[in-house]
């Protein structure tokens, strides 16, 4: 790395740790339960952060470029989560029941149980560590030049076959608020829906309410609420749209479901989320 380079990332690292250390001093960082809207770079810059976390230089396999099943590595320079959050949210940020809210400036939203954090590493990246511009080309939605900051929630996917899978879905950016709540298990499961459909409720949570909303729980990047939608579409034409959504919609950005399964997988989970949608009762 040049001289250059490590300037660009010490210092953006540096303006990171700043925002971090604003937000507490002003107290922005509420409790637990409330959320932390995070400051711009330029207000961040003005303040010094006294405990700031330090930063690390971190690779990952890029789910966002991937292209036939690989995925480049990228080095990345950001906070270590578990470390980050603790200051953002407070000692009881990974209480047990707890889910993390992510929240994107286009309206994205990533809601991660903390369970993943214990069971994965993650960072919250904040550059790239070789100085090029800190974006990316999101060819599974035919975006390009997408912009990752202020924050790039990113996991240790390297040598997790099941996070490789799993793809970019519970990796969200232009993240500018992070909040936590209880857990969305309520109000995906209703009544007595949580022994059949448990784990199809985990794959919508995963793959689709970054977006969507389910009984009006999820994204506002597509409000449209997948347990009203569901019921005009037959089976088949449910799983063409969850698996070719270009083909059937050309120029949607909705990605193809879970591409990074075998196909009789990603059809298997197709089936698994209509008929649990199907069976969620009417509001």
């Amino acid at each position: 790395m040049t001289g250059t380079t490590r300037s660009v990332a010490r210092s953006t690292a540096l303006s990171m740790a700043l925002r971090i250390g604003a937000a507490i001093a002003t107290g922005t960082a509420a409790g637990a339960a409330g959320a932390v809207e995070l400051p711009t770079p330029a207000a961040a810059r003005e303040q010094l952060a006294q405990d700031a976390v330090p930063t690390e230089v971190v690779t990952v396999l890029e789910p966002h470029l991937a292209r036939k099943g690989r995925m480049p590595e990228v080095r990345y320079v950001g906070f270590p989560a578990d470390a980050a959050l603790a200051k953002l949210l407070g000692p009881d940020w990974n209480a047990a029941g707890r889910e993390l809210e992510f929240r994107a400036l286009d309206g994205f939203v990533s809601r991660i149980p903390v369970e993943r954090f214990a069971q994965h590493r993650a960072w919250l990246v904040i550059a790239r560590e070789d100085g090029r511009p800190f974006q990316v080309d999101n060819h599974l939605q035919g975006e390009q030049q997408v912009p990752l900051g202020p924050f790039y929630l990113v996991w240790d996917n390297r040598r997790s076959k099941a996070l490789q899978a799993e793809g970019g879905a519970l990796w969200p950016y232009q993240v500018g608020a992070v909040s936590s709540g209880p857990s969305s298990t309520r109000a995906l499961l209703p009544g007595g829906l949580a022994r059949r459909y448990g784990a199809a409720a985990d794959l919508a949570r995963t793959n689709c309410l970054s977006c969507h909303r389910i009984r009006g729980y999820g994204g506002d990047k597509m409000p449209l609420d997948l347990d009203v939608a569901v019921k005009g579409f037959d089976a088949a034409a449910w799983r063409r749209w969850l698996l070719t959504p270009s083909a059937v919609r050309p120029g949607t950005t909705m990605p193809p479901l879970a591409e990074g399964r075998s196909e009789a997988d990603r059809a298997a989970m197709a089936q698994q989320l209509y008929d649990y949608l199907r069976a969620l009762p009417a509001r």
